[in-house]
C-alpha cells in the first residue's frame, strides 16, 4: 500500500513498495493533500491492473535491448537483421534515452532523416518496426505505459513509386542460360537451374533437398519433398549454412516432376555421393551468392564486358535473377491454364480465399495436365535450341 511522506525540500513524495520487494519513490508533490490525491488514483489503477511505476521507464534503450533480443523466438536471419538494426541504427540514436522519453514525434523525424540518409524505404520500415517491436514489448512488461510509436495519420503524399515487374524468362531462355552455367560453372549448376524453373521450388528448398526426399520412382515418375522441418537450407551471414523449415508451413509440399526432369535427376545423382541433391564442383553445400556471382549473373547477364574471359557467355535474360525462375513456374502455368489452387499447391502459396483453401482440392487429371504441360515446354525448348552440340551434354540423359 503506498503512503505519503516528506522529502525534506517542503515537498512531499509517495511512497511504494514494488512485487520484488524494494522500495520506490516518487517525488515533487506540493503537500500532503496532493501526495494523498495521487495515491488514491494510484490505488485504482492498481487494482485494474494498469498501473505503471514511473520508475520502471527510466530504464535506456541500451539497458533493456540485450533483453529484448534474446527473449525473440525468431528464425536466425531475421534475429541477425534485429542485431544489426539495433547496432548500426537504434542504438546510436536511442541507446542512453529512457524507454519513457521516447515519442511517437521524436520516432517520426528520425525516420525522416534515416530516409534522407539515402536508405532504402524497405529498410528504413525495416528498422522502425524492429523499433516499434522492442517498445511494445517493454510495454507489455510495464516498463512503459504503451507503445510509443503510432501509425501515420498523415504526411506529405510522396508519388509511388511503382513496383518493378520481377523478370521472368521463356522456357528457351532458362534452357540457354543452363546451357551457359554448365559451361561456365558445371553440369550440377545446369540441373539446378532447370530445376528451379520446372518445379517452382525456392533456392533453399532445393540447395536443401537430401537424396532421401527426392523420390524417383521410375523413368518418368517422380516427386520432391520439402520436409516441414528440415526442407530448406538457411545461410546466416555469419555462422554455417543449417537446414531448417522452409519459408511457410505451406512451403512444407510434395512437388511432382515431369517425366524429363525425372530422367535428369537420376543421371544427375550418378555424378556424386554426396547426401544433398545439389552440391558445388567442390561436393559442398551452395552458398546463394557464391552460385550468383559464378554461375548465374554471368551465364544470365553475358561477359561481354568482359576483357579475354575464359569462357565467352552471351547476354540472355539481364536482370534475371534465381528468384526469377520460381516467376517463370508462375507464369508458365498460368499460360497453361493451370487452376488456381494447383498453383498454389504447387508453390506452397496460401490461397487469399479461405474457403477455397479448404474446399479444393487438385484432381489427378489436373495435376498430370500440368506436367504435361511443363513436359512439352522442355520438348519445345530443346527443339528450338540454339545451343553449340558440345555444351548441351549435360541434358543428354533428359
Amino acid at each position: 500500500m503506498p503512503w505519503p511522506e516528506p522529502a525534506g525540500d517542503n515537498t512531499w513524495r509517495v511512497r511504494y513498495r514494488r512485487a520484488d520487494g524494494t522500495k520506490g519513490a516518487i517525488p515533487g508533490f506540493p503537500d500532503e493533500d496532493a501526495a494523498e490525491a495521487y495515491i488514491a488514483e494510484m490505488e485504482v489503477e492498481q487494482r485494474k491492473g494498469t498501473w505503471i511505476d514511473p520508475t520502471a521507464g527510466q530504464i535506456t534503450v541500451s539497458a533493456w535491448a540485450p533483453d529484448w533480443i534474446e527473449s525473440l523466438d525468431i528464425d536466425q536471419r531475421t534475429e541477425e537483421n534485429y542485431r544489426s538494426f539495433l547496432n548500426k541504427h537504434i542504438q546510436p540514436r536511442w541507446g542512453t534515452t529512457a524507454l519513457a522519453d521516447i515519442t511517437n514525434l521524436k520516432v517520426r523525424t528520425w525516420e525522416k532523416k534515416l530516409r534522407a540518409s539515402g536508405l532504402a524505404k524497405t529498410t528504413v520500415d525495416s528498422i522502425i518496426k524492429c523499433f516499434s517491436l522492442l517498445l511494445a514489448d517493454a510495454a507489455a512488461e510495464k516498463l512503459i505505459a504503451a507503445n510509443p510509436i503510432q501509425a501515420r495519420r498523415r504526411g506529405r503524399r510522396r508519388r509511388t513509386q511503382r513496383t518493378p515487374r520481377k523478370i521472368w524468362a521463356e522456357p528457351p531462355e532458362v534452357l540457354l542460360i543452363a546451357d551457359q552455367v554448365a559451361v561456365k560453372y558445371g553440369s550440377g549448376g545446369a540441373v539446378l537451374v532447370v530445376a528451379a524453373a520446372w518445379t517452382g521450388a525456392r533456392w533453399g528448398e532445393l540447395v536443401g533437398l537430401q537424396r532421401h526426399n527426392l523420390h524417383l520412382v521410375d523413368d518418368d515418375t517422380g516427386y520432391i519433398v520439402v520436409d516441414p522441418d528440415i526442407g530448406a537450407l538457411h545461410e546466416p551471414n555469419k555462422g554455417v549454412p543449417f537446414l531448417g523449415p522452409p519459408k511457410t508451413e505451406e512451403s512444407a509440399r510434395t512437388i511432382t516432376l515431369p517425366a524429363f526432369l525425372v530422367r535428369l535427376l537420376r543421371a544427375h545423382l550418378a555424378t556424386h555421393d554426396h547426401p544433398h541433391v545439389f552440391v558445388t564442383p567442390q561436393k559442398q553445400l551452395h552458398r546463394r551468392s557464391n552460385f550468383a556471382r559464378r554461375a548465374f549473373r554471368p551465364a544470365a547477364d553475358g561477359n561481354a564486358r568482359i576483357a579475354n574471359p575464359q569462357v565467352r557467355l552471351r547476354a540472355v535474360k539481364p536482370g534475371l535473377k534465381f528468384h526469377g525462375l520460381r516467376h517463370s513456374h508462375k507464369t508458365w502455368m498460368i499460360d497453361d491454364g493451370v487452376p488456381e489452387i494447383a498453383q498454389a499447391l504447387r508453390l506452397g502459396h496460401v490461397l487469399p480465399d479461405k474457403v477455397q483453401e479448404t474446399y479444393s482440392h487438385v484432381a489427378r487429371a489436373v495435376e498430370q495436365r500440368l506436367l504435361d504441360g511443363l513436359q512439352a515446354r522442355w520438348d519445345k525448348a530443346v527443339a528450338d535450341s540454339t545451343t553449340l552440340p558440345e555444351e548441351t551434354t549435360w541434358r543428354a540423359a533428359a
